[in-house]
């Protein structure tokens, strides 16, 4: 069967062996199977064992941890046994500090004139150490798997001292044939000093022969098309590959890659493409379309923003996109910056937003980006593309697929472009990670992922260096058709004139260059803010910070490239930290509503750059009580309250680590706390890059707009994520974004039907949760509550009345109230069970509604559970009520309502158990009914989903559809489970949301498969959840209220506490005063609920800190309530002693001490605890010193000054994966007599 564009063969079919091993051979002839990673911190202990007496000699003194801080690759070579048998580190500058990392180019062509070494395509080799007599083998294979990993990377070399130097000759080194001596200019004077041994590419990994197909290739090629052959022949027939191997002609070509006179891979080519369809689908604006210029051609479209009001996208400027050839690369537009402007997240046509956002309309149609009939630029030009119809390679050799495109090109000589489409779920694989990914469509309906390719990108000649005044030019024509192209332009201008910006801070500026024209500007200036960035950031996870000068850190203002030259875009980057002597790079994203920061002379531009950063998770804070601390408070770098943003880091371990990018299309549905808690997870996952995540939400992402968040206290507060928290996610920088309700689920064919538009998916994760709807009036006058109660109200909503849910719907109703109600006269009915009337009754007090006019009315408490855990809360929120006047009327029965003549609810009738009630109403909000929203009911029951109420799960999340997940209050478990009173509703949403990501992160990264089977019976038992639920808010009386407890089902603490099981209670202070604290721990002596109702704000996140810790740890709590000590645990938690606990890092620490505990115990023994023994004193004086900066009250006492680290372990940070849990807290400066 012929093969069509419309349904496009593009498989990647890569032979996998069953393990990336290899063989070395030692010296005495034994034989280990072995295989190469990527060196990690853990290894250093190992790699220093393996130091012989010559390697001080070879390589210098070697600090092994501060090497891998700056070595741009770093591999590790174990055994079978994963023992580290050799490891080398490699950097982009020569070692022994022969000459300026800047400045060796020029030096290694005046001492060795013969060499084509560029920055681009070698590296040099600062350290190898390998086991005894293994040396020749390891550095074999561990050169081949670098050449391997870095596909442009030409040259290994490596400086060592000359032979009279080191007293022995070079031969005794034992590196095998892998290095030959490059001879250095006559009467150079570093051949008395140093040798340089080079590797080049071809003696490990050489470039493969690429000729025509022919069929004598056939047998060759079906060794790698075997496994695949299946899948294809249902899908094309039976004898594809013989077809095209023999419709070879003008539009055909197909090419095979041969080593040794054996064909290795095959590539199919066409001529013949659908270019109208590929505009439909995806935006080309930066290739032109992939047609030809043409003197017709309609370039500029007029934009519309895609989110309604959105001010900064709606000043978006169009571009002009030109032609891109390798003959004329100055006509290349600046393409490949998107920018920030105005405080919001916009684009320039040629690189459209990270975030897609479709906002669909009250008609049901998604609001177009484009006006009708200007939908896609007009290009009349003859088609300038040709495609790749199927590729296939064997393992070995996939890395060399880039010497396919040579070939390629030459066969289609009148075309520019070369793009393939590949399926979602095939992972990216070696050839398509130098191609430029196009962005689709949002959605696209041709459900494949298109990559292109320019001729031009094959150019070896990218070259960087500092801007001159010379450069300015062509800077300027590159990014002339951006936004802020101003700020981009004085700042590379300021450069070359004072080297500083108006503040004094020091400003650099980078051109990348090919073939002498600037296809690439880079704006840095030095980070200053780095305290606060550590303290603010998990920068340790991608850092050693220690290990780093202040001068070393750098900023990224910004950042442009030619699309053409995308795939170079890491060694622009690589290049930038060279040659400004820069260990690290830091880019912030500034959420939309930001407006001033962009300012700044040095604004920011948003770049391309940020795929190949890493975005770095933000801290939690300590609340400091600053005025209690005095001298002893951490400084105002660390302390002071300044604009949240996304930070995102590129440094020099991560330049040239590639992520694993997934392509799949994972759509979720809701964005409640469980759903940004899945997706906050994904986004910071650090091997893997999400393209395709997308959020359906009725109001788009939370966090864009301040003024709803303020109106947020109309109802309870989770602290799961708050503002700051949002800011600091960008999540509009990694999902996008479809503004709906979903309607209806399509399972067979894989898409989600939002307002009548169509959103195709991979994997379907469904996170609405249940929301208050408007209840149906009863409609008739009885007290009892019938098994009809409540009812959803199926007509038209008046418009005053309210269910809130979200931030947006608290700030509709907000500026609803202050334009009808706040300077009249009628009644406000606020009606429900649940923690929430009292929240919305507080708003409305604190709007200056007179009290007079709120009546709040409680519905029969059914099932739910009470309002407050303690009854004398309820009497302090009772007394204020009736202060305030506001009349509460309880277990009422809603049975009629009246509307006026506009369609609002004029009065409201309710039944109770003595009388009618009849009130006149302008507003009223409804918070006694609760459930899943009635659209996502009909769309989950209409696709047979399996519905029990809720959406039925097991354990891993999954429905009854294997593409389908479901995860929050919205789900219940199984049947099967015994247990349906447990739902997700009984523990912590971020929590559900974080093992939901990781359920399905399991599916994207091997490295997460369990390396053992679970217990068997385990898959019939619930998961147990151990995080905290929160609630807090401000009730009636302007009382803060928090409460935490333990996860489970909820209860009234006077029925909670079981008489023979009651732990221990403290509580000090009075409800009715507002100095209320109540904290309760188990019968274990674990913190398991706290209380707090008081009069004055509380820092919130330290007190979620203290659930789960035992007594003792909080300073001997129990011994001091006994004595009297304690009066108010509001002081007695402020102070200095506790604001460890507070830090984000001390469970590290009690990990770490937990781990020492038990691998002292001895069986059979009860374990002496000594108090201040060293091996629990030392991991706690170290956590203090490290996080000095944060915890200075701490006294430094002389126990700081530990022994020093084993050599090459220096300033190693507490791990991640497993550390610490000591039953006694650190000594303070001031701890209470």
């Amino acid at each position: 069967m012929p093969v069509g564009w419309l349904e496009p063969a593009v498989f990647s079919l890569v032979l996998r062996a069953a393990s990336g091993m290899a063989t070395v051979t030692s010296s005495s002839g034994n034989t280990d199977v072995v295989t190469v990673r990527r060196t990690e911190s853990r290894d250093v202990p190992a790699i220093i064992s393996l130091f012989s007496p010559f390697t001080e000699d070879l390589f210098g003194r070697i600090d092994v941890t501060y090497l891998l801080e700056l070595s741009n690759l770093a591999l590790t070579l174990c055994n079978e046994k994963n023992e580290v048998i050799a490891h080398a580190a490699f950097l982009d500058y020569p070692n022994w500090n022969i000459t300026d990392q800047a400045e060796w180019e020029p030096f290694l062509h005046e001492h060795y004139p013969n060499n084509k070494c560029t920055p681009l395509n070698m590296l040099f080799v600062h350290l190898f150490v390998a086991k005894e007599g293994y040396a020749a083998g390891c550095s074999h294979e561990i050169v081949r798997k670098a050449f391997i990993l870095l596909p442009e990377l030409q040259f290994i070399l490596l400086f060592i001292p000359a032979e009279k130097r080191l007293g022995f000759s070079h031969s005794e080194l034992d590196l095998g044939d892998v290095f030959e001596r490059i001879m250095p200019a006559p009467h150079s004077r570093m051949e008395r000093r140093f040798t340089l041994l080079a590797c080049p590419r071809h003696r490990c990994h050489p470039q493969l022969y690429v000729r025509q197909a022919r069929m004598e290739d056939y047998d060759d090629l079906m060794l790698i098309w075997t496994p695949q052959s299946e899948t294809l022949k249902e899908t094309y027939g039976e004898y594809l590959l013989v077809d095209l191997i023999e419709r070879e002609g003008e539009e055909n070509q197909a090419a095979v890659c041969e080593v040794g006179g054996t064909a290795v891979g095959f590539m199919s080519l066409c001529s013949d493409v659908n270019i109208s369809l590929l505009q439909e689908c995806f935006d080309l604006g930066p290739f032109h379309g992939f047609c030809k210029p043409y003197p017709e051609d309609t370039l500029e479209v007029p934009l519309k923003p895609s989110v309604q009001g959105d001010e900064g996208e709606s000043n978006q400027t169009s571009q002009k996109p030109e032609p891109v050839s390798s003959q004329n690369l100055e006509r290349v537009p600046g393409a490949d910056a998107a920018v920030q402007k105005g405080g919001a997240v916009t684009v320039s046509q040629t690189e459209p937003p990270v975030g897609n956002v479709i906002d669909v309309g009250s008609k049901g149609s998604a609001a177009p980006l484009l006006e009708e009939g200007d939908l896609h630029p007009v290009n009349g030009g003859a088609s300038n593309v040709f495609s790749i119809r199927l590729f296939c390679i064997d393992e070995e050799y996939e890395s060399r697929s880039l010497d396919f495109l040579q070939y390629a090109f030459n066969v289609f000589p009148d075309r520019d472009l070369c793009v393939i489409l590949v399926p979602h779920h095939v992972p990216e694989f070696p050839l398509i990670r130098s191609f430029v990914r196009a962005v689709p469509s949002c959605p696209s309906r041709l459900g494949r992922e298109l990559y292109m390719f320019h001729r031009a990108g094959l150019l070896t000649s990218f070259s960087v260096r500092k801007a001159a005044t010379s450069d300015l030019q062509g800077v300027k024509m590159l990014i002339e058709t951006l936004s802020l192209n101003e700020n981009m332009w004085n700042d590379s201008k300021m450069f070359t004139e004072t080297r500083k910006d108006p503040d004094g801070m020091p400003v650099e500026a980078f051109v990348a260059k090919v073939l002498d024209q600037v296809v690439g500007v880079a704006v840095t200036r030095d980070e200053m803010d780095t305290e606060y960035i550590r303290s603010h950031y998990n920068i340790e996870d991608f850092i050693h910070f220690n290990h780093h000068q202040q001068e070393e850190h750098g900023h990224l203002c910004h950042f442009v490239l030619n699309p053409v030259f995308r795939h170079y875009a890491k060694y622009f980057l690589k290049e930038i930290l060279r040659l400004g002597h820069k260990s690290s790079l830091y880019y912030p994203i500034y959420p939309e509503y930001v407006e001033t920061k962009f300012q700044h002379p040095c604004a920011h531009s948003l770049t391309s750059a940020l795929h190949y950063m890493a975005p770095v998770r933000p801290r939690r804070q300590i609340v400091y009580p600053l005025q209690e601390l005095g001298v002893s408070a951490p400084s105002e770098q660390v302390s002071k309250d300044q604009l949240k943003y996304s930070l995102n880091l590129i440094n020099r371990k991560l330049v040239l680590e590639s992520k694993v990018c997934i392509n799949s299309r994972i759509v979720v549905v809701g964005a409640s706390d469980v759903g940004i808690s899945f997706l906050e997870t994904l986004i910071f996952w650090p091997r893997l890059k999400f393209n395709n995540l997308t959020l359906i939400s009725i109001h788009g992402l939370p966090g864009k707009d301040p003024q709803s968040s303020k109106y947020r206290r109309f109802l309870i507060n989770s602290h799961c994520f708050n503002d700051e928290d949002y800011a600091q996610m960008s999540l509009c920088s990694w999902v996008n974004v479809v503004a709906g309700k979903m309607t209806s689920i399509n399972r067979s064919a894989k898409y989600v039907v939002v307002s009548e538009e169509k959103v195709p998916y991979d994997y379907l994760v469904l996170c609405t949760g249940q929301s208050y709807q408007a209840l149906a009036p009863m409609g008739e006058y009885t007290s009892e509550v019938t098994s009809q109660w409540p009812q959803r109200y199926t007509e038209e909503v008046p418009s005053n009345l309210f269910t809130l849910n979200d931030a947006q719907d608290c700030l509709e109703a907000a500026l609803w109230l202050q334009e009808h109600l706040i300077r009249s006269t009628g009644n406000i009915i606020v009606y429900g069970n649940t923690i929430d009337t009292y929240t919305t009754v507080e708003a409305l007090l604190s709007f200056g509604i007179d009290g007079s006019r709120i009546h709040l009315v409680r519905a029969p408490p059914g099932s739910a559970s009470p309002c407050l855990p303690e009854a004398a809360l309820e009497r302090a929120v009772g007394e204020a009520l009736a202060g305030a006047g506001v009349a509460v009327h309880p277990d009422s029965v809603l049975a009629q309502w009246g509307h006026g003549d506009n369609g609002l609810i004029t009065w409201a009738a309710f039944t109770t158990a003595s009388s009618l009630l009849h009130l006149q109403c302008s507003a009223f909000f409804s918070f006694a009914y609760r459930t899943l929203d009635y659209d996502i009911f009909k769309a989950v029951t209409d696709a047979c989903l399996v519905f029990d109420g809720r959406v039925v799960i097991d354990t891993e999340f999954h429905t009854n559809d294997a593409s389908i997940r479901a995860a929050g209050p919205l789900t219940k478990f199984s049947r099967r489970y015994y247990r349906d009173e447990i739902t997700h509703s009984n523990f912590s949403s971020k929590e559900i949301g974080f093992e939901l990501a990781a359920s399905m992160l399991s599916l994207f990264d091997s490295t997460l498969q369990p390396s053992s089977k679970p217990p068997e019976g385990s898959d019939r038992l619930i998961p147990v959840y151990s995080r905290c639920k929160v609630q807090g808010g401000i009730l009636p009386g302007g009382y803060n209220y928090l409460h935490i407890s333990k996860p489970g089902i909820s209860m009234p603490l006077d029925v909670e506490l079981d008489p023979c099981d009651r732990g221990t209670e403290i509580v000090t202070g009075e409800a009715s005063h507002g100095n209320y604290f109540r904290i309760h721990f188990s019968r274990y002596n674990m913190v398991d609920s706290i209380t707090c109702f008081s009069k004055e704000p509380f820092p919130v996140s330290n007190y979620i800190c203290l659930y789960g810790q035992h007594e003792r740890l909080l300073n001997d709590l129990y011994y001091r309530w006994r004595a009297g000590q304690l009066t108010d645990l509001y002081s007695y938690f402020r102070e200095p002693w506790s604001l460890a606990i507070y830090h984000d890092r001390f469970i590290d620490l009690q990990k770490e001490l937990h781990q020492i505990l038990m691998s002292e115990e001895v069986p059979g023994q009860q374990p002496r605890l000594r108090p201040g023994r060293p091996s629990l004193r030392e991991p706690v004086l170290r956590f203090l010193r490290h996080h000095r900066a944060q915890l200075p009250m701490y006294a430094p006492t002389d126990a700081y000054r530990l022994l020093p680290a084993a050599a090459g372990s220096q300033g190693q940070k507490l791990g991640r994966a497993g550390h610490s849990g000591s039953s006694r807290s650190p000594t303070p400066a001031q701890e209470p007599s």
